[in-house]
């Protein structure tokens, strides 16, 4: 498949999102470095999907579709697919509560999350989106 320039505009975005991630987990805002890393994999597994002409859904997970159409990507991209896919549906459902916290017992985002929920989101999000930039042919310096 040939990347375009919005894929490559996505996978931009991307990056400056995860750099957001890296600035907040410097601020101890634990929470927001997991809402900004599941932000990172929506748009980098969007901008894979968009590569191998899949229309993308409005939806957060997308890694059923990725799974569904794996035949379209080469390898390795396809082999980490499950990876990928499991990675994005861990994060999707960290989406709200990472932002507004958990509504039924009334804690803040911010109690919920520790450093170390912080930095395995982070890390997973540099995962995605390093997988999706060799797919498209990018890198963090373009």
């Amino acid at each position: 498949m040939k990347s375009d320039e919005s894929t490559k505009r996505m996978i931009s975005r991307a990056t400056i999102i995860v750099e957001e991630a890296e600035y907040l987990q410097r601020k101890q805002a634990w929470n927001m470095v997991v809402r900004r890393s599941q932000e990172v994999v929506e748009l980098a597994l969007k901008a894979a999907l968009i590569w191998a002409q899949i229309e993308v859904p409005r939806i957060h997970d997308v890694g059923p579709l990725l799974k569904q159409y794996a035949d379209r990507y080469p390898e390795p991209f396809r082999s980490r697919i499950h990876q990928l896919a499991s990675i994005s549906r861990m994060l999707r459902a960290e989406r709200e509560i990472s932002f507004y916290g958990d509504e039924q017992s009334g804690v803040p985002p911010e109690s919920l999350y520790t450093p170390e929920d912080a930095k395995e989101a982070l890390l997973k999000a540099h995962e995605v989106l390093s997988a999706c930039q060799d797919l498209i042919g990018t890198t963090e310096a373009e």
